[in-house]
């Protein structure tokens, strides 16, 4: 992924649902194999769906540092945040990846951070999965996206495709969510990453204009 991340911070924001969280823990699996230190703060705070924090013995066997947020303070307006994550604003020998929470709240801990992140190289990364009823149309999705932008004060630099419908996903699905998110760029001029796909899919996807990222599933439904 150096060619579709290629940021020394990558913030992974979309519509809850989405699936930020897999795409964050493998992108941080997929980093560690070429980068030399890696952290993935968990700042999903609102809504703990899936939480990369479930994942912390494979990422940290792996050589992923996890960083999170406690639960404790998923009810204040703004979260208070660990004061690790300013290792990864402050030491540029970090990798970082901030998987932020998919609605205002989420949004608005970033914007706290919004003066520093600018001095920094950072890519601001919407996540898309066209089987969100609310992000399913273009017009409904770059509102989305715009809110975010206003909320952050950063500028979103690119779509990923993550379309997937948990274990019923199909090529179909995924290529689905390919000419949605070729829509909203075109809309948008924001250029599409690369598109999500289990390895098992990732032949029959090959000839997509844009890269496949294929993924492990590592993030389980809590009845799985």
């Amino acid at each position: 992924m150096a060619v579709v991340c290629p940021h020394r911070i990558s913030i992974i924001t979309g519509h809850y649902g989405t699936g930020k969280t897999e795409f964050a823990v493998n992108l941080a699996l997929s980093m560690v194999q070429t980068h030399s230190r890696v952290m993935l703060a968990d700042l999903d705070i609102v809504n703990p769906y899936f939480r990369s924090r479930e994942k912390r013995e494979l990422l940290e066997a792996a050589g992923v540092e996890l960083i999170t947020s406690s639960p404790a303070c998923s009810d204040a307006d703004v979260p208070s945040l660990p004061a690790e994550l300013l290792a990864i604003l402050q030491n540029r020998d970090i990798t970082g990846i901030l998987d932020i929470g998919g609605d205002p709240v989420g949004a608005r801990v970033l914007a706290r951070f919004r003066p520093r992140l600018l001095e920094e190289d950072h890519q601001l990364i919407y996540v898309l999965n066209a089987n969100r009823p609310e992000v399913r149309e273009a017009e409904a999705a770059i509102r989305y996206l715009r809110g975010i932008e206003s909320t952050t004060g950063l500028t979103c630099t690119g779509i990923v495709n993550n379309t997937h419908l948990c274990g019923e996903t199909t090529p179909g699905e995924i290529r689905k969510g390919a000419a949605l998110a070729a829509d909203v760029s075109r809309r948008t001029g924001i250029p599409v990453l690369c598109h999500v796909a289990e390895e098992r899919f990732a032949a029959a996807l090959s000839d997509l204009p844009d890269p496949v990222f294929p993924i492990t599933i590592r993030m389980k439904k809590p009845w799985e």
